[in-house]
């Protein structure tokens, strides 16, 4: 297993689910894959991010507590990117471990960063149906994509890569979008005549 592709590809779906992640890896672990940090398949672990995995499941299902929980999650979610990046390159010591943390935390926070402002534009539509239909795809995308990674980790970081590119595209094009719009609405504003 090559761990810069399995750092890369974890850091981008921490950044979106960290917690479904952990599982993940922390399941196949405990199945016997190898290559797999022990840590990640310890029960304590598996209990506490299941158990968190829930919390998100749920709170990520409803408009404006998703962005309340990406909030808090900024934090979290680089972190847990870093952490396992960590533990993927294996001697904790290393200038390859000081790598994949590195490279599995800035993925992760990119990655977060497209989830958060995605969830922040699609709370402006007033039915939660789009917020359980997103939520869902990232859900089932994190879990493809992480368990493709444990088996052909090249291509799974090639579709996080993607991922990562075109979701950041579409989130500077929103801010361009957003900041025009803000622009104008300025403009009307004092356009409008007092009749104090």
């Amino acid at each position: 297993m090559d761990s810069l592709a399995m750092t890369f590809t974890s850091g981008w779906a921490s950044g979106v689910n960290s917690y479904l992640v952990v599982l993940v890896l922390g399941i196949a672990e405990r199945l016997g894959v190898d290559g797999l940090p022990q840590v990640l398949g310890r029960w304590e672990v598996l209990a506490v991010a299941g158990f968190l995995y829930a919390m998100e499941f749920i709170a990520d299902k409803v408009p404006y507590l998703d962005s309340t929980w990406d909030a808090i999650s900024t934090a979290i979610r680089p972190t847990v990117g870093a952490v396992i990046g960590v533990l993927l390159a294996g001697d904790a010591g290393s200038l390859q471990a000081a790598v994949g943390g590195v490279l599995g935390g800035t993925t992760a926070l990119a990655s977060h960063s497209v989830k958060s402002g995605s969830r922040l534009a699609i709370n402006t539509s007033p039915e939660p149906f789009t917020n359980i239909v997103a939520s869902l795809g990232e859900d089932v995308t994190v879990l493809g994509v992480a368990v493709l990674a444990l088996h052909h980790p090249y291509v799974a970081a090639s579709i996080a890569a993607v991922l990562l590119v075109l979701g950041l595209v579409v989130l500077f094009l929103a801010v361009k979008y957003v900041r025009r719009g803000w622009r104008r609405w300025k403009r009307k504003d004092r356009e409008i005549p007092s009749f104090a």
